[in-house]
């Protein structure tokens, strides 16, 4: 159960209860803030182009326990590039309502589905491509399995995929135990040592971020895993060109579900493409070598299938 909570750099036990009504109602996409489709507003930001027009968007999505703020190197990197970027913090995380507490992964997903509607309307003639790091990763991947997301491709950086399935028995047992007991009960896994990037500095400042959650609530930890095992259930059907990057040295997603789960996908499709890269960590796009993982994604969003500069260093190996 510890080791879940080590997820972070959260009060709903029922994913059922935590699903609220997802009728569509009048989103709106404001400067900084976006009204989902419930009349919810959720704290947005953005990174456009200074001097030309967009020649693409993207949309970051977050990961557990994070916020928008965590795609700000990478977005800078981007729109001084061409790609306009926006991301929203999502419900329960960072300045959004309810920060701490589980939303249900259902809801989660409809918010995606309800911003990348927007964005769609404001960028009609635009390639859109989804970004979705660790448990953002995980919402990308079912939000498509629940229905047709409008866009052009997905990039997923350390994808949680260590749903039920990839769990030992025990951790399955005491985490299933635990919701029943202590649903309440925050954890902060400190004690487990793991390191989630090289990037001491940046580390740092998440430690003093008060948007950061600190810690976990077991009801949070058991509706990520519900989150990580649908996204895992996804993964066989996922049809869009798709750039996967896993870091060699993630202490925080386990490297076996990733690389059987993506490395199968890849190998059935030349649509997917799964890279490691060697010194990577957790937060590959924020490591000390996150630029080279930005300039990957660059090349991909602009051709699927050419070689990457990280695999012509020797910085990544492909996995197919």
């Amino acid at each position: 159960m510890l080791l879940i909570s080590a997820c972070s750099p959260g009060l709903i036990s029922n994913e059922q209860t935590a699903s609220k009504s997802t009728e569509p109602m009048a989103s709106v996409l404001k400067q900084s803030s976006f009204i989902s489709f419930d009349g919810t507003s959720l704290p947005l930001r953005s990174w456009l182009p200074a001097e030309k027009q967009a020649t693409a968007v993207m949309v970051a999505v977050h990961g557990f326990n994070d916020y928008s703020h965590f795609i700000d190197g990478a977005a800078d990197y981007f729109a001084a590039q061409g790609i306009a970027v926006y991301a929203y913090d999502q419900r329960g995380f960072g300045a959004a309502p309810d920060h701490g507490l589980w939303p249900g992964k259902d809801v989660l997903v409809a918010d995606l589905h309800a911003f990348v509607g927007l964005i769609r309307q404001r960028f009609p003639t635009k390639q859109v491509f989804l970004l979705g790091e660790s448990m953002g990763a995980a919402v990308v991947l079912h939000a498509l399995d629940r229905g047709d997301v409008a866009v052009d491709g997905v990039i997923l950086s350390a994808p949680a995929v260590w749903g039920w399935d990839a769990m030992p028995f025990w951790q399955r047992w005491a985490l299933k135990l635990a919701v029943r007991i202590m649903p309440a009960k925050q954890f902060t896994g400190e004690s487990l040592g793991v390191i989630a990037s090289d990037n001491r500095d940046m580390l740092i400042a998440l430690s003093r971020d008060p948007l950061i959650i600190k810690a976990t609530r077991v009801d949070s930890m058991y509706g990520l895993v519900n989150l990580m095992q649908a996204g895992y259930d996804a993964v066989d059907a996922l049809q869009l060109p798709a750039l996967i990057v896993y870091g060699e040295h993630d202490e925080i997603i386990p490297k076996q579900p990733v690389l059987e789960t993506f490395g199968r996908l890849s190998k059935q499709s030349n649509q997917q493409r799964l890279y490691v890269y060697k010194h990577g960590y957790h937060m590959l796009l924020r490591d000390l070598q996150a630029k080279v993982v930005w300039q990957d994604i660059l090349v991909w969003m602009h051709d699927h299938h050419a070689p990457l500069p990280s695999q012509q260093q020797g910085l990544s190996s492909a996995i197919q």
